[in-house]
């Protein structure tokens, strides 16, 4: 019950048990909550309470109004800063959620002009295509391609835990460690792989960050392109003035 005589606003105390019951766990994403008529009743206050608490909640995206259908629990958008150099994994863990992979593809191809160029490739070497679902909260979240050259990676064709980070692996077993990397950004059409695999209609828009990875000596790791639902992540900086 929510203490009538507090030195916390009612409206407070009621967005605060709602908030806990998310965090928690209790209300889960995509979870719909009690009606402000069944809020009121259950804890003992006006309508007009219920709806300061839920207005509030709405703004800072912890809930969503959908018109007819009532108020749900949205879900969370994984905050990643752009200047800084941050891999999927790590971003999932400072939202407190839990990261994992699953490779759909691994091959060896041809690479193209502007592949050869950014990874200084040599002469005759090839690709490795490896490609993965990323999840966050068993929730998918991008289709992410990566290309390595073949002659300083082919270990990887062996490697047997690429579900889980694989810039972990790089830098705890092979003592390769991702350093910077220089990425583009822009809007696309999901289309071939993305609808299946992110579970959304073929032709909707996609975050589309691609780029090199370096290590701290400046030579190049991989390309990566990585395709990712906007509904469910977003990039944010910081502007110093």
């Amino acid at each position: 019950m929510l203490m009538q005589n507090d030195m916390i606003p009612l409206y407070q105390q009621l967005k605060t048990k709602i908030k806990d019951s998310i965090i928690s766990g209790k209300l889960k994403q995509g979870d719909k909550i009690q009606t402000e008529e069944e809020l009121s009743k259950e804890y003992n206050v006006s309508r007009i309470t219920v709806r300061s608490a839920i207005s509030e909640l709405v703004e800072e995206g912890m809930l969503v109004k959908k018109q007819g259908k009532g108020t749900f629990v949205s879900r969370t958008k994984i905050d990643r800063e752009i200047i800084k150099f941050l891999s999927f994994s790590s971003a999932c863990k400072v939202e407190g959620l839990t990261p994992s992979s699953k490779i759909t593809k691994k091959d060896i191809v041809d690479p193209t002009k502007d592949q050869i160029d950014s990874l200084k490739l040599e002469k005759g070497d090839k690709l490795i295509w490896m490609q993965r679902i990323r999840y966050a909260n068993e929730d998918p979240i991008m289709v992410e391609n990566n290309y390595f050259s073949y002659n300083n990676y082919s270990f990887l064709l062996n490697e047997e835990h690429l579900n889980s980070s694989l810039y972990e692996i790089l830098s705890k077993k092979y003592n390769i460690v991702p350093f910077k990397g220089l990425n583009s950004i822009e809007i696309v059409k999901a289309k071939e792989d993305e609808p299946k695999y992110l579970k959304i209609h073929k032709g909707s828009s996609l975050l589309l960050i691609k780029g090199v990875v370096y290590d701290e000596k400046n030579i190049p790791i991989h390309i990566s392109e990585e395709y990712i639902d906007g509904d469910k992540y977003k990039l944010s900086y910081t502007n110093n003035i």
